[in-house]
C-alpha cells in the first residue's frame, strides 16, 4: 500500500515533489500547504487539496510523511512540528543552516522513532553517477583528485536565493550538492577546507564560490561555483593512478584516457612556438587507451522508494545522520574560511 505524503511549500522544488509523487509507485499525495493563497489557490485549481494550515496538516492521521520544500530558515521549525506530530520527515537541501539546528532536528527524529533524511536528488545526475561508477570499477586506479565546477551566466537568482536571512548564496544553493557528491566519491573523512566568495552580481550573499576540500589520506577535492561564466569549463575533472576522466558537460559522457604502458624511455620531444619539450609530449595508442562511459541510467524517485523502505524497516536511509552532519559541516567551515580569508580551516 501507497504511504501518504503532504508537501509543506508549493514553490518550484515543492512543486516538482507533487509531480513525482502523483507519479509515485510507492507514495500518494494527500496534499499541500503554503503560507501564500495563491499558492493555496494554484494547488485547488490543479484539483490537489489544499490544507489550511500546518497544523490541520499535521493532525491528519492518514499522513506517515512530510517533504518539507520552504525557504532554508525555516526547515528546523517545520520539520521538529512534524516530526513532533508523528509524521517521517524529509527535508529539502540545506537540511538547516547550522551544526546546532541539524542537531536537535535528528534529536527530534530520534525521540519521535520517525526518519529524518535530507532530499539529495543530485546523488541521483547521471554525470556524478559515471564518475563514482568509474571510481567504484577501479579502471584507471586509486582516485587522487577531483574538480566538479557548475558554471552559469545569469547571476544569482533574484529571489530568496539572494538573501541571507533565507540560506540565499551558491554555496547553500548549488554547494550542499557538489559537497556531496564529491564526498561520496571521495569519503566522508575530512581534514581541512579554503574557500573564497566572489560578490559580482550580490554583495550580500555569494553568487559564486572557489572550495578546496583535503581529505585525511591525501585526496582533495576542487569545487566550484559561477554565475557570471559566459564560458564554462568542464563538469567534471578526475585524476586517478592509472588515467583521467573528463566530463565536459552534463549531457555528454564521461571520457577516459587510462595509461597502460609508462614507455619513458621511448618519449620523444615535441617542438612548440617557444622550444622544445619532453615533459609535455603527448601521449600515443601504445601507452594510452582512450574510451567513453554511456551515461548511466538513473531514477531520481528511488530517493522516495528508498524512504519508504527505510520507513518500514527494510532498508537504511539513503542520505545518514553523520553525511549530512559532515557536509553542513564542510559548509560552516567554509563560511569560516572565507571570514578568515581564504584560510584553511580545520575540521
Amino acid at each position: 500500500m501507497k504511504k501518504k505524503v503532504a508537501v509543506i511549500g508549493y514553490g518550484g522544488m515543492g512543486g516538482w515533489h507533487v509531480d513525482h509523487i502523483q507519479n509515485s509507485d510507492v507514495v500518494e499525495l494527500a496534499g499541500i500547504y503554503d503560507i501564500k493563497e495563491e499558492r493555496q489557490e494554484l494547488a485547488r485549481s490543479r484539483g490537489i487539496r489544499a490544507y489550511s494550515s500546518r497544523e490541520e496538516l499535521l493532525a491528519d492521521p492518514e499522513i506517515e510523511m512530510v517533504t518539507v520544500a520552504t525557504p532554508n530558515d525555516v526547515h528546523e521549525e517545520i520539520a521538529i512540528a512534524a516530526l513532533e506530530a508523528g509524521k517521517n520527515v524529509l527535508s529539502e537541501k540545506p537540511v538547516t543552516l547550522s551544526l546546532e539546528s541539524l542537531e536537535r532536528m535528528i534529536a527530534a527524529s530520534k525521540k519521535a522513532g520517525k526518519i529524518f533524511s535530507v532530499h539529495q536528488n543530485r546523488r541521483f545526475d547521471v554525470d556524478y553517477l559515471a564518475m563514482k561508477k568509474l571510481r567504484d570499477s577501479g579502471e584507471i586506479g586509486e582516485i587522487i583528485n577531483i574538480e566538479s565546477r557548475i558554471h552559469g551566466s545569469r547571476g544569482i537568482p533574484s529571489d530568496w536565493r539572494g538573501i541571507k536571512k533565507y540560506g540565499g548564496g551558491m554555496l547553500y544553493d548549488w554547494g550542499i550538492h557538489l559537497i556531496d557528491q564529491a564526498l561520496m566519491i571521495l569519503g566522508f573523512d575530512v581534514d581541512s577546507v579554503r574557500c573564497t566568495f566572489d560578490h559580482i552580481t550580490n554583495e550580500e550573499v555569494d553568487d559564486g564560490f572557489k572550495l578546496f576540500i583535503d581529505m585525511k589520506d591525501g585526496k582533495n577535492a576542487f569545487i566550484e561555483v559561477g554565475t557570471y561564466n559566459f564560458i564554462a569549463m568542464p563538469r567534471f575533472y578526475m585524476r586517478a593512478k592509472s588515467g583521467t576522466a573528463l566530463i565536459t558537460d552534463w549531457r555528454e559522457k564521461c571520457r577516459v584516457v587510462k595509461c597502460k604502458a609508462w614507455h619513458e624511455s621511448d618519449v620523444l620531444p615535441v617542438e612548440t612556438a617557444a622550444g622544445l619539450t619532453k615533459t609535455m609530449a603527448p601521449r600515443d595508442s601504445i601507452t594510452v587507451d582512450e574510451y567513453e562511459i554511456e551515461r548511466p541510467q538513473s531514477d531520481v524517485h528511488d530517493y522516495y522508494r528508498n524512504f519508504v523502505r527505510a520507513i518500514d524497516g527494510k532498508e537504511e536511509q539513503l542520505v545518514t545522520h553523520d553525511q549530512m552532519r559532515t557536509v553542513l559541516k564542510v559548509i560552516m567551515k567554509a563560511f569560516e574560511s572565507v571570514e578568515r580569508g581564504g584560510d584553511r580551516v580545520y575540521f
